[in-house]
C-alpha cells in the first residue's frame, strides 16, 4: 500500500526557542511552501506525545538555546526524532537547531557564564559544531549581528541558487572538519567567506546536508530563514516624539541607533536587505535539497475575503438576520457598523442589497489585492512580528437578503450552479429513497479565503446556536484548516472544504449514538462521488470509481499512478466532527476536506482518478451538492433506524479493512483480524489469531479516540 502523503511542516516553539526565530521560520516557510504544505508551530509536549510523524513533511528546529531543547527532548523525544528521520523524515536545524543536530556542541569554550559543551543525542552530523563562528554575541541583543557572507556549492543543488549570499548571523557555529565526513553522507552546501574566530578544521562549513537512513537533514550556522523584504506588511519605519527612528523587519528589531559594541550596524542592515532575493533563492534550494516541493514564486500570505450568506430561497436570509436581531446577538460598534461579536471572531454585518458595487469593492480587494502588489490595511492591526493573527481580523459578512447573489462577486464559486445542482440531486434522491427535508446546503456561507470553515462555526458558539440546521460553510482557500491532533488539512485552490451544522437530539443517544455521524459523513463523501452523475450513460462509470473508507473517517482512492496490478491507496479526504451540548441537543459541526481538482503538490485528487477513468473533471459546486444530498439522506435514515444492518452494509461495501490482519501495539503486538465495527458505539472489532492464524476466541473492541490505524503497515497504535 502507498504511504500517506506528508503535508505538515512543524516549527518547534517550545522551551529553548526564541519567539523571533519561530516567527521568522514560520513566516518564511509559509511564503515558500504554502499552499502545498501546511506550516504550523508545535510544542515540546506535542512532539513527545502526539502521533505527528506520519503527517510531517519537515520538522524545523529554530534558533534559540539548544540546552532548552535538551531539557525538553532528551530521551524519548530525541528517540522519536531520530526514528522519524531514519524512516524518511526531514529535519531543518537553524543556528541553535543546527548545533542540536550534531554529535557534539562546543560553544563559547572558556567564557565564564556562556560556555556550553557536551555531546548531543541526535548526532546526525557526526562531528562538532563549534561557535561562536564570529565573536560578539550577547543574549537578547543585536550586538553580535553581522551579514555573514557564504559561498554556495551550487553543484550540490538541483535548483538555481546564487554563487554567494549574505545571511543574518548572530551566535551561530561552524561545522568542524565537514569535508572529512563525505563518506558518511555529509555534503557542505555553503561555507563562510570571512576568517572565523574559532577553529573549523578542514573547511569553513556554514550549512551542511546529512543523509540519514531514508531521511535527510540540513543544519545551518547563520539564519537563511530571516525575512528582510521591505513590504507594507513586513516593514514599517517608526518615528518617535523625539524624532529618533527604528526599523522593524518582520519581527527583527533593527534600531537605527547602533547597539553597544557594534561598529557599523547600518551597513549590516543594508547588506541583508540587498541580498534578500538571493537569500530566498538559497532557502528554496535548501528546501528542495530536502525533497520538498517549493512554490515557484514566493507566495504572499493571503488576506481574508468577505463572507457571503445566501440561500436557495432568498427570503430565508432576511428571516435569519431578523432572528439574530431578535436574539440580541447583533450590536453596533463604535464606528457605527452592525456586528456580531463571537467568542473567537468578530463579524461585521453588511446587507448586500443595500450596497452598490463601489461599496463592496474594498472587501473584495482584500482577497485579491496582493496579486497586484497591494495590501490590506487591516493586516497591520492584526500582525504580530510579521505574522498575521487571522482571528483578530474582523470578518465582513455580506447578507444577500432578497436578490440572487451576483456571481461576479464570487468568481471562484458559482452559487447559481450549486443551487441548481442541489435541487437536481434532491429530486433524483427523492425518486429513489424516502424524501428528505432538504435542509443541508439550503443556506450557504461562502468565502474565497477564510481561516477555517470549522473554526468560523464551532469556535463562535453564540452565533452557532442561532444558525439553522444544515447551514453549510465552504471556501476556496483555507489559511488555517483543521485536522485531528496537530494535523492541518492543506486546502489549496481546487480542494473542496466545507462544514455543515447538525442538531442531534439527546433523545436519540440510545438508538442513534452521535459517534456514528463521522462514519455517515465519510459514507456521504463516497456516495456523493459515486452519484455525481446518475444519467443512464454515466452512472455505472462513477459507481465503479475505486473510492474507499479507512477507519474511522478518512476517504481513500486507488492511486492512479500505481503500476498495473498494484493495489496502492492514497488519502484524498478526511472528516472532523466537533460537538457541543446545550438545550437538549448536540450541536455538531461536521468538517469535510476533499482533494478534487488540485493536480499539483504531494496529494492525489479526484482529478487524477477521473482522468484515469476517462471521465470529465469534477465541478466543485456540483460535487458539494451531491455530497450534501447523500449526507442528509444517510443522516435521516440513521435517525429513523439507528446504525442498522442497511447502513452497516453500505459502510462495509466501501471499507478497506474487512478481514485485514493487523498487529495490535496496544495488546503487546498481538496478531488479529479486523471483523468490523460494533453496532452500539462504532468500536473497531478485532479477533485474536493464534496458531496458523486460527481465531483464539479473544475479541477486542477498540476506540478511535485512543487508537490510530496505520493501514499501510497493518498496525493499530496507541494514541498518547
Amino acid at each position: 500500500m502507498a504511504a500517506n502523503q506528508r503535508i505538515n511542516v512543524l516549527v518547534y516553539a517550545g522551551p529553548g526557542s526564541t519567539s523571533s526565530s519561530v516567527h521568522h521560520a514560520t513566516w518564511s516557510l509559509r511564503r515558500l511552501l504554502e499552499p502545498t504544505y501546511a506550516v504550523l508551530t508545535v510544542t515540546g509536549s506535542q512532539l513527545l506525545s502526539e502521533p505527528w510523524t506520519s503527517s510531517c513533511a519537515l520538522l524545523v528546529m529554530p534558533g534559540g538555546a539548544d540546552l532548552g531543547y535538551c531539557r525538553t527532548l532528551n530521551g524519548e523525544g530525541n528517540r522519536r526524532l531520530k526514528q522519524y528521520v531514519s524512516m524518511g523524515g526531514k529535519y531543518l536545524g537553524l543556528c541553535a537547531g543546527g548545533y542540536y543536530g550534531c554529535a557534539r556542541c562546543e560553544w563559547e569554550v572558556g567564557r565564564k557564564g556562556m560556555e556550553v559543551v557536551g555531546e548531543r543525542e541526535l548526532g546526525w552530523y557526526p562531528g562538532v559544531c563549534r561557535g561562536l563562528a564570529f565573536a560578539g554575541f550577547e543574549y537578547h541583543s543585536e550586538a553580535g549581528t553581522r551579514a555573514a557572507e557564504v559561498n554556495v556549492n551550487r553543484g550540490r543543488f538541483g535548483t538555481p541558487v546564487p554563487d554567494s549570499v549574505r545571511l543574518y548571523y548572530n551566535g551561530g557555529g561552524v561545522f568542524v572538519d565537514a569535508e572529512k565526513f563525505q563518506d558518511r553522507g555529509v555534503e557542505v552546501l555553503a561555507s563562510y567567506v570571512d576568517e572565523l574566530d574559532v577553529g573549523s578544521g578542514e573547511g569553513n562549513a556554514a550549512v551542511v546536508y546529512c543523509k540519514v537512513g531514508d531521511g535527510a537533514v540540513v543544519l545551518t550556522g547563520p539564519h537563511p530563514e530571516y525575512v528582510l523584504t521591505l513590504t507594507c506588511t513586513s516593514f514599517c519605519l517608526i518615528v518617535s516624539a523625539n524624532h529618533s527612528a527604528s526599523y522593524r523587519f518582520s519581527g527583527l528589531n533593527l534600531s537605527a541607533t547602533e547597539p553597544t559594541g557594534h561598529s557599523d550596524y547600518a551597513s549590516v542592515v543594508a547588506a541583508l536587505v540587498a541580498d534578500d532575493k538571493k537569500r530566498t533563492d538559497f532557502m528554496k534550494g535548501c528546501l528542495a535539497k530536502l525533497g520538498l516541493q517549493v512554490s515557484p514564486d514566493t507566495q504572499a500570505v493571503p488576506s481574508l475575503s468577505p463572507l457571503h450568506l445566501s440561500s436557495m430561497q432568498h427570503g430565508e436570509v432576511a428571516e435569519l438576520v431578523d432572528s439574530w436581531c431578535e436574539a440580541g446577538i447583533i450590536s453596533v460598534s463604535d464606528d457605527g457598523n452592525e456586528c456580531i461579536k463571537g467568542e473567537n471572531d468578530t463579524f461585521v454585518l453588511e446587507q448586500a442589497d443595500r450596497l452598490d458595487m463601489e461599496a463592496v469593492k474594498y472587501p473584495l480587494l482584500t482577497a485579491d489585492a496582493q496579486d497586484h502588489g497591494q495590501t490590506n490595511p487591516t493586516d497591520h492591526a492584526a500582525a504580530t512580528d510579521g505574522l498575521i493573527d487571522y482571528n483578530a481580523l474582523p470578518k465582513h459578512l455580506l447578507a444577500h437578503l432578497s436578490e440572487p447573489l451576483n456571481d461576479r462577486l464570487t468568481p471562484s464559486f458559482n452559487h447559481a450552479a450549486f443551487y441548481t445542482a442541489l435541487a437536481s440531486h434532491r429530486t433524483e434522491y427523492n425518486h429513489r429513497h424516502p424524501p428528505i427535508p432538504g435542509a443541508f446546503g439550503k443556506t450557504l456561507l461562502y468565502g474565497k479565503v477564510v481561516t477555517s470553515t470549522s473554526t468560523l462555526l464551532e469556535k463562535n458558539p453564540t452565533l452557532l446556536s442561532h444558525l439553522p440546521t444544515g447551514l453549510t460553510a465552504t471556501a476556496t482557500t483555507q489559511v488555517a484548516g483543521r485536522g485531528r491532533g496537530t494535523n492541518v488539512w492543506v486546502s489549496p485552490p481546487g480542494s473542496l472544504m466545507f462544514s455543515t451544522v447538525l442538531r442531534h437530539s439527546l433523545s436519540l443517544s440510545s438508538t442513534a449514538p452521535v459517534v456514528f455521524v463521522q462514519y455517515l459523513a465519510a459514507m456521504a463523501v463516497v456516495a456523493g462521488i459515486k452519484n455525481y452523475d446518475t444519467s443512464a450513460k454515466a452512472e455505472k462509470a462513477y459507481r465503479d470509481l475505486p473510492i474507499k473508507l479507512k477507519w474511522p473517517n478518512d476517504v481513500y482512492a486507488l492511486d492512479p499512478s500505481a503500476l498495473s496490478g498494484e493495489a496502492k491507496y492514497v488519502k484524498i479526504g478526511g472528516i472532523l466532527v466537533n460537538s457541543s451540548y446545550a438545550g437538549g441537543d448536540y450541536t455538531l459541526v461536521v468538517g469535510i476536506g476533499l482533494n478534487v481538482s488540485n493536480t499539483s503538490g504531494p496529494t492525489t485528487s479526484l482529478a487524477h482518478i477521473a482522468a484515469k477513468h476517462r471521465l470529465p473533471p469534477f465541478q466543485l459546486e456540483r460535487l458539494l451538492a451531491a455530497i450534501l444530498t447523500q449526507f442528509e439522506g444517510l443522516y435521516a435514515t440513521f435517525c429513523r433506524q439507528g446504525w442498522s444492518r442497511e447502513l452497516q452494509a453500505v459502510y462495509y461495501a466501501d471499507w478497506l479493512h474487512r478481514d485485514q490482519i493487523v498487529t495490535l501495539e496496544t495488546e503487546g503486538g498481538a496478531r488479529a483480524r479486523i471483523k468490523g465495527i460494533t453496532e452500539d458505539w462504532g468500536l473497531l472489532v478485532a479477533e485474536e489469531l493464534g496458531w496458523e492464524d486460527r481465531p483464539t476466541g479473544k475479541v477486542w473492541s477498540l476506540q478511535s479516540d485512543s487508537n490510530s490505524f496505520d493501514f499501510f503497515k497493518g498496525l493499530l497504535k496507541r494514541k498518547v
